[in-house]
């Protein structure tokens, strides 16, 4: 009972520079929020990569309700040690929650179980609760709010008076952001209001164009501001409930006024104003010191930063974690559209524009001029095609069918999870740690955790309903050797020695693949989802030095489309181009792997007809690589 009743602990970064400690921006985001939602339910650990001496400087960032210790890296409990700072250990000390957005919707949550009546805090989630939600490693704007901007703010800080004549591009992409028009969900009313607002100013002209962005600087014209504010059920609602007049009733949609951006998604203040306050705030503020006249090129960042201070709130919590806003900065009565410094209008649309790109044709040109340069598809045969489970003596809370699927689909399920947990089992020895990479419900971790005692499995996932669902079956089994990390995959930073992910979708499949390269662990994985695959932030296709001297991108994004055409319900002739195409994509991985001196074999699950996606890619360092290593 006792151990239930400890609160969640949340472990904070500190730096230390110069003699002295400080606060990361992650940390000072952090903060900022539990102080924003008055949030009481953790305990905090400022974790030191040194010894703790004084630590007097931070006490006036540090809000005054929180129950704050210190700890050293070599204090922490295992879990935590192999995840980037900030992360929440919970109360059982099983489940590790780690990476900024994770955690700050964390943190919402906890808020909200205490408090539901928090409107304010509920609205941070945004549109159907899904602000920051998506992975930084998939969502091109979380990754620019959770890490473009603060290390490109980081980055800044460290030598303020180098600054250069290019403002950094994730500065600019924001800025860029903020010209965009605003779409809302229902937003016809305010938009009816708006145009009612502008006849009643005397407007003779269309809002729409020039007129708009004019609009923007006139400081009498809140409507947006007013909406708004209104969302956080502190104002009353400018919308009127009364019917409209005529005239403004029978404007066609497409024909009122568009709304401007007031915060950064858009019209709401939401998690993600919350993590770039303490970022732009402090480079605005020291732009003002080192390079005054660059806050003219940021007119729209000004004004938002303006904005944001009027939100109830914002500046009580920042002044309890000692951030001093003001608004010392006066935009331009008519910002200027930014200069496309960077080449590219910004960040995220240049990402886009160099993955789309059409198809056109069949995979036969494809698979013809690979022929011609002596590469075909190979599969190595299974090593144990009958092995299986013993699924009649295993508990309930192992076999698929307890996650309530058909029984045909939970016998195909059971089929893979043989598969898989055959290889690895092959490989494991006691003391090692496993992985289990998109671990989803834990249908193959759990397997490896009570197959295994003598090996500690660790789960990951970035989905938080799947993996509470995975942490309660482990509770059921009691299995003790066995952890839960809710995190991208790039916020898992610990030892292992074998990873493993079944149906690992798209370019996860080489992420999976990257990291255990990385930590020089053995893996066994399913890829899936091939058609998804595309260049990424980390990854360009074709992945290995042969196949990039033979195939355009283009030519490959072929071979990954058409390697999904291997559905049952296709004809024979269809699927085995598909089958294929996945054995061309997979070889491609495993040459990639090879040049990093793995021993690498791509087979066939067995039997093929228990999934679709039936490849295994299976790599170990290879013997002369471990002996140098």
């Amino acid at each position: 009972m006792k151990s239930q009743e400890k609160p969640p602990i949340l472990y904070l970064e500190v730096c230390h520079e110069n003699g002295e400690h400080r606060f990361p921006l992650h940390t000072s985001v952090a903060l900022f929020l539990l102080s924003y939602c008055e949030c009481k339910s953790f305990k905090v650990f400022l974790v030191s990569p040194v010894k703790w001496g004084s630590c007097e400087s931070l006490k006036d960032h540090l809000p005054k309700f929180l129950e704050v210790s210190h700890v050293e890296l070599e204090g922490l409990p295992p879990l935590v040690r192999g995840c980037r700072l900030p992360s929440v250990l919970d109360e059982t000390g099983r489940l590790c929650r780690a990476g900024l957005a994770v955690v700050l919707r964390h943190i919402i949550n906890r808020t909200l179980e205490v408090d539901p009546s928090r409107n304010d805090v509920l609205a941070l989630l945004g549109f159907k609760k899904t602000c920051l939600k998506a992975c930084a490693e998939v969502s091109k704007w979380t990754r620019l709010c959770e890490l473009g901007i603060p290390s490109s703010v980081e980055e800044h800080l460290k030598n303020p008076t180098n600054v250069e004549t290019q403002l950094p591009l994730p500065i600019l992409t924001l800025e860029l952001r903020l010209s965009e028009r605003v779409k809302v969900h229902n937003d016809d009313k305010i938009r009816r209001l708006k145009l009612k607002q502008q006849k009643q100013n005397g407007a003779s002209e269309s809002p729409v164009g020039s007129g708009a962005v004019d609009s923007l600087a006139q400081s009498e014209d809140r409507l947006e501001l007013d909406a708004a504010l209104a969302k956080l059920s502190l104002r009353a609602d400018p919308v009127s409930a009364t019917r409209e007049r005529s005239e403004i009733r029978k404007v066609k949609t497409t024909a009122l006024p568009p709304l401007e951006h007031v915060f950064a998604e858009g019209l709401y203040f939401t998690l993600t104003d919350v993590v770039l306050l303490p970022c732009i705030h402090q480079y605005l503020s020291s732009l003002q010191i080192h390079a005054e006249s660059a806050l003219d090129r940021l007119p729209r960042l000004l004004r938002w930063h303006s904005r944001v201070q009027e939100v109830p709130g914002v500046q009580r919590a920042a002044e309890a974690c000692g951030i001093t806003l003001s608004t010392p900065w006066t935009p331009p009565s008519c910002p200027p559209e930014p200069a496309a410094e960077h080449g590219p209008s910004s960040l995220l649309e240049c990402e886009e524009t160099s993955q789309q790109l059409p198809f056109v044709g069949g995979p036969r040109p494809t698979l013809t001029k690979l022929k011609e340069h002596g590469i075909e598809a190979t599969f190595f045969p299974h090593p144990c095609p009958s092995w299986t489970l013993h699924w009649e003596r295993l508990p309930e809370a192992i076999n698929p069918t307890e996650g309530k699927m058909s029984d045909v689909r939970a016998q195909r399920k059971r089929q893979q999870l043989n598969n898989l947990v055959c290889m690895v089992t092959e490989m494991a020895r006691p003391g090692n740690t496993i992985v289990d990479f998109c671990s989803g419900t834990g249908h193959v971790g759990i397997v490896l955790a009570h197959a295994l005692p003598d090996c500690r499995v660790i789960l990951i996932e970035n989905k938080e309903e799947s993996l509470v669902r995975a942490q309660s079956r482990g509770a059921e089994l009691e299995l003790q050797n066995i952890g839960f990390i809710q995190a991208n995959l790039d916020y898992f930073t610990g030892p292992f020695d074998i990873g493993v992910g079944l149906h690992a979708c798209g370019v996860a499949t080489d992420m999976v693949m990257e990291h255990c390269i990385q930590a020089r662990a053995a893996f066994v994985i399913s890829p899936c989802c091939y058609g998804f695959v595309q260049n990424a932030n980390k990854f360009s296709f074709p992945r290995s030095q042969r196949f990039r001297e033979t195939l355009t991108y283009k030519e490959h994004m072929i071979l990954c489309r058409f390697a999904d055409q291997t559905a049952v319900q296709l004809p024979p002739e269809r699927r085995l181009i598909g089958k294929q195409c996945m054995g061309l994509v997979d070889l491609d991985r495993s040459w990639a792997a090879e040049a990093h001196g793995y021993s690498m074999r791509v087979m066939t699950m067995e039997p093929e007809s228990c999934t679709p996606k039936n490849n295994m890619l299976v790599g170990r360092r290879s013997r002369a690589k471990e002996g140098q290593t």
